[in-house]
C-alpha cells in the first residue's frame, strides 16, 4: 500500500475567550496556518489539490465552507479547492485521516489538513440555537428519542457517567488537571512549543491591534494551585467536574501538510512523520466520552501493536475523566501521557484540535527521540478517532 508522510506541522497559540485572538475573523486566522504551511514546506502553491478543514461551529464567519473561504484568504491559487467537514472534536483528525486516506489511494499527492475554530466568535452550540429561535427544529430527531430515552446527549452528563463508572474522584480529577496544568507550564517556560506554534499578531475583540505577537498558550494558568483548582464551583451539584478539570474554551488553529512518496521524491520533500494506522469508531451517545478506549483497543489490534510500543500519547482532555479512564483501560504508561499537557491547560478550540495535537505530537517525538506516537480524541455522538505516527 503507497504511504502517507507529514512534511509540516503548525499551530497558532491558543486564545482564550475574549482574549488575544478574539479579533481574528476564523477565515483570516485559518488562512495564516496554510500559508505557514507553504512557508516551511517550501513548495509551490499550486501543487496542493485540496484542502480540508475540521470545524464544529459552522454558523456565522464559520459557515458556508470556511475550509474553501481559508483558501480564498491565503497566498493558495484558486484553482485549489477547500471543504470543510465536522466529526466534532475529531474533526481536524478526520481530516487528515482523509488527507492521508486520499494520497495513499494514489488519487492525489499533496494534501492539506487543518482545522480552525473562533469560540470567542462562534461560541458552542450556536447553530442549534440559532435553528430553534427560527423554528427550524431539532438535531434530536423523534427516532433518536426513541432509541435513548435518557435525553439529550449531554457531554458534561457524559463526563460525569465516565468518572463514576471508572471510579474516579473529585480529588483524582484535580490532581490529574494540576498535573496537566504543571507539565503544560514546563513546556512553555522550556522553550518546547516554540517550534510549533506559529506566531501571529494579537487582535482583541473590539477590533485593536496592538502589534505584540500572540505564542504562548493563553489559557496557562501559570499560578494554578491543588487549592485554587479546588476551589472552582461544580457544575453540577453532586458531581465531580469543574470547568477546572474540563478542557477550556479556545481560539485557535492549526494544520499539517500531507504528501505521497511520489511527492517526497519530486518536490524534494523532508518527512517528520508517516502515518502508520489510523481508524474510527462509533460507541454509546449517551456517555459519549468513552469511545477513546474501545477505538485504542481496535487500533492496536489491527495495527499489530502493543501499547507498549507506543512510545507517546496524545489522549484529548475534554474532561479529566476521560484520559483517566482511557489509562486505566489501556494499562498505558501515565508518563507518556500528554508530556506538554494538554486541553485542560491548553485550550481546546474543537475543529482545531486535531491536527493541533498531532503537531504536539510530531514535536514531541521529535524532542526526546522517540518512535510511534497515538492520537485519540472522544467526540460528540460518542465517536473517536484513532492515529498512529512513526517519526521520520
Amino acid at each position: 500500500m503507497a504511504e502517507a508522510y507529514i512534511v509540516a506541522a503548525v499551530r497558532t497559540a491558543g486564545g482564550r475567550r475574549g482574549g488575544r485572538l478574539s479579533g481574528w475573523h476564523p477565515v483570516e486566522l485559518a488562512a495564516t496556518v496554510l500559508d505557514a504551511l507553504l512557508d516551511r514546506s517550501g513548495i509551490d502553491p499550486a501543487a496542493v489539490e485540496d484542502v480540508i478543514m475540521g470545524c464544529v461551529q459552522q454558523a456565522g464567519e464559520q459557515s458556508n465552507n470556511i475550509g474553501r473561504n481559508a483558501v480564498l484568504a491565503s497566498r493558495l491559487p484558486e484553482s485549489v479547492p477547500g471543504t470543510t467537514l465536522d466529526r466534532q472534536c475529531g474533526s481536524s483528525q478526520q481530516a487528515l485521516h482523509f488527507a492521508a486516506q486520499a494520497v495513499m489511494s494514489g488519487t492525489m499527492d499533496v494534501v492539506i489538513a487543518a482545522g480552525v475554530e473562533a469560540m470567542s466568535r462562534v461560541p458552542m452550540f450556536v447553530p442549534q440555537k440559532l435553528a430553534l429561535e427560527n423554528g427550524l427544529g431539532e438535531y434530536m430527531s423523534p427516532e433518536i428519542r426513541r432509541r435513548y430515552p435518557e435525553g439529550d446527549f449531554s457531554q458534561f452528563i457524559g463526563a460525569e457517567l465516565i468518572a463514576r463508572k471508572h471510579g474516579f474522584s473529585r480529588d483524582d480529577l484535580e490532581r490529574f488537571a494540576y498535573a496537566t496544568t504543571q507539565k503544560a507550564i514546563e513546556a512553555t517556560r522550556a522553550g518546547r512549543f516554540a517550534e510549533e506554534i506559529l506566531p501571529v499578531k494579537v487582535r482583541l475583540a473590539d477590533g485593536t491591534r496592538p502589534g505584540e505577537q500572540h505564542t504562548v498558550d493563553e489559557g496557562i494558568r501559570f499560578d494554578a494551585t491543588l487549592e485554587s483548582i479546588h476551589a472552582v464551583k461544580l457544575l453540577t451539584e453532586g458531581g465531580s467536574i469543574s470547568a477546572a478539570t474540563a478542557s477550556q474554551v479556545c481560539d485557535g488553529a492549526s494544520g499539517v501538510m500531507v504528501v505521497s512518496e511520489r511527492a517526497l521524491k519530486t518536490l524534494g520533500l523532508t518527512p517528520l512523520a508517516r502515518v502508520h494506522h489510523m481508524s474510527v469508531l462509533g460507541g454509546d451517545p449517551w456517555i459519549m466520552l468513552e469511545a477513546p478506549l474501545a477505538a485504542t483497543e481496535a487500533a492496536l489490534r489491527k495495527a499489530g501493536m502493543k501499547i507498549a510500543d507506543i512510545d507517546l500519547y496524545e489522549v484529548n482532555e475534554a474532561f479529566a475523566p476521560v484520559p483517566l479512564a482511557w489509562l486505566k483501560a489501556i494499562g498505558a504508561d501515565p508518563e507518556r501521557l500528554n508530556v506538554n499537557g494538554g486541553a485542560i491547560a491548553l485550550g481546546h478550540p474543537l475543529g482545531a484540535s486535531g491536527t493541533k495535537l498531532m503537531t504536539t505530537l510530531i514535536n514531541a517525538l521529535k524532542q526526546r527521540g522517540k518512535r510511534y506516537g497515538l492520537q485519540t480524541m472522544c467526540e460528540g455522538g460518542g465517536m473517536a478517532n484513532v492515529t498512529i505516527i512513526e517519526r521520520c
